[in-house]
């Protein structure tokens, strides 16, 4: 950045700012947590019929459930440690 006007590197922040508030917006989404839940159903569901030969579709309900609710609790657990980390 040694050869950026003032002007030119806030430009940049700002630019860099807007990405890493979208990532955080994405990550702490339902589209993903949905999206990431239903692929899981997909994958364990086929994973059961095919390669346990059981019927899947209740089974299969186990990952997804415990993906929710470790995301749900998840960030519980990361306010208390910033809190914590801040002192």
């Amino acid at each position: 950045m040694p050869n950026l006007t003032l002007h030119q590197r806030i430009e940049k922040l700002e630019a860099r700012n807007t990405k890493v508030e979208g990532d955080k917006a994405w990550e702490t989404s339902w589209t993903r947590r949905l999206s990431i839940m239903l692929l899981t159903y997909i994958v364990v569901a086929s994973y059961l019929r095919f390669v346990v030969h059981i019927d899947p579709w209740i089974n299969a309900l186990v990952p997804v459930i415990g993906f929710l609710y470790s995301t749900l609790t998840i960030s519980l657990l990361k306010k208390k440690w910033v809190m914590n980390r801040k002192g």
